[in-house]
């Protein structure tokens, strides 16, 4: 990939003058699907940092209990129509606490993509440095730092997240915690990905050619690797987005995640899991927001993975080049059966002259 990348990118670059961002954005603007994935992501984001205001304009918060809006003779189930949606409560409100659903949802938001990308951010950070180390390192550093790798790689993330929140202090901010504890955890596999790409820019001519001009190791990582090793983390990063927000959800609805009264997705569907009845509303919300979120994530993600891959993108330009000229000389098949069919119909005019010389002598 890194070698393409080289081979491909920097002559566009200097044929065309148009900057390595904005390449970008011209292919991934050819996929409507990331686009779309795209606005749906920014738009959770943007929720999520304006909950106090949005909850400000529903005049509640994600806190308070309304006993009186829950009827306790029928074991705490909201009183009204579909979860006591009404001016006051746009989604209705939980069951047993009042507790209204709409501002603990857009605050759960807040939690769960705050998680997510602060876990993401220790991953990439700890698994480029280790990665690259191992790469440029001597025989026995390399040795030892894969095997250290290898460790936490083979290490079962859920159980081990489960044994070290079972054991710290319930004083400790939960989502600081489950942020820690999924970053320092679940790193091997960056490290092993970023230690691959390495080695394979290490043998290409410009990071030789920087070598031999007797460049130090760490300018000729930060100089020469780093730009090369951007697509590849940022592909990456990108897909450990929502994995790390499903495994946040998933230890909050273990229960050793995120504790009540902070609201968070994973939380409210464990909360949720007996009122799937009585309430539904209580556990489609979140569950319809997790859903949603991940699904975004994964595309935008394999979208930023074929705008970052100049292979990808030059087999779309040339698959839409011959479209193109398949439409503009008005045959109805594809380039590719034009093209077939031009090579048929040679050979059989060939054949046919051959013959006809044939029966003429």
């Amino acid at each position: 990939m890194s070698e393409a990348l080289v081979a491909t990118q920097a002559p566009e670059a200097i044929a065309s003058g148009v900057s390595g961002a904005r390449q970008f954005w011209r292919r991934l603007r050819t996929q409507r699907a990331a686009l779309v994935a795209a606005a749906v992501v920014a738009l959770l984001v943007l929720v999520a940092l304006a909950a106090p205001l949005l909850t400000a304009i529903e005049g509640q918060d994600p806190t308070t209990y309304h006993p009186s809006l829950i009827d306790s003779a029928r074991g705490g189930v909201p009183i009204g129509s579909f979860g006591g949606i009404g001016a006051d409560h746009w989604l209705g409100v939980e069951p047993q606490t009042g507790r209204d659903l709409f501002a603990r949802l857009v605050y759960g938001a807040r939690v769960s993509l705050g998680v997510a990308l602060a876990a993401t951010v220790i991953q990439v950070l700890l698994g480029l440095g280790i990665g690259v180390a191992a790469a440029l390192g001597s025989g026995w550093v390399d040795q030892l730092l894969s095997r250290f790798t290898d460790i936490f790689v083979a290490m079962p993330l859920m159980v081990m997240s489960l044994a070290l929140l079972a054991i710290v202090p319930q004083s400790f901010p939960r989502p600081v915690l489950v942020t820690l504890v999924i970053g320092f955890i679940a790193w091997g596999n960056t490290a092993k990905i970023v230690r691959a790409q390495t080695l394979t820019l290490k043998g290409l001519d410009y990071v030789a050619a920087a070598r031999l001009s007797g460049w130090g190791t760490w300018r000729i990582a930060c100089r020469e690797l780093l730009p090369g090793l951007a697509a590849p983390v940022i592909t990456y990063a990108s897909i450990l987005i929502p994995v790390n927000i499903s495994t946040e959800a998933a230890l909050s609805f273990l229960g050793v995640g995120v504790k009540p009264p902070t609201p968070s997705w994973g939380q409210m569907l464990t909360a949720a899991d007996v009122w799937y009845q009585a309430a539904p509303q209580y556990l489609l919300l979140p569950a319809g927001a997790l859903f949603v979120t991940v699904l975004a994530l994964t595309v935008l993600g394999d979208g930023v993975r074929v705008a970052l891959d100049p292979r990808a993108a030059s087999r779309l330009s040339v698959g839409t080049g011959r479209k193109r000229e398949a439409r503009a000389t008005g045959s109805p098949k594809s380039a590719g059966s034009a093209g077939s069919g031009g090579s048929s119909g040679a050979a059989g005019s060939a054949a046919s002259a051959a013959s006809a010389e044939e029966g003429s002598a």
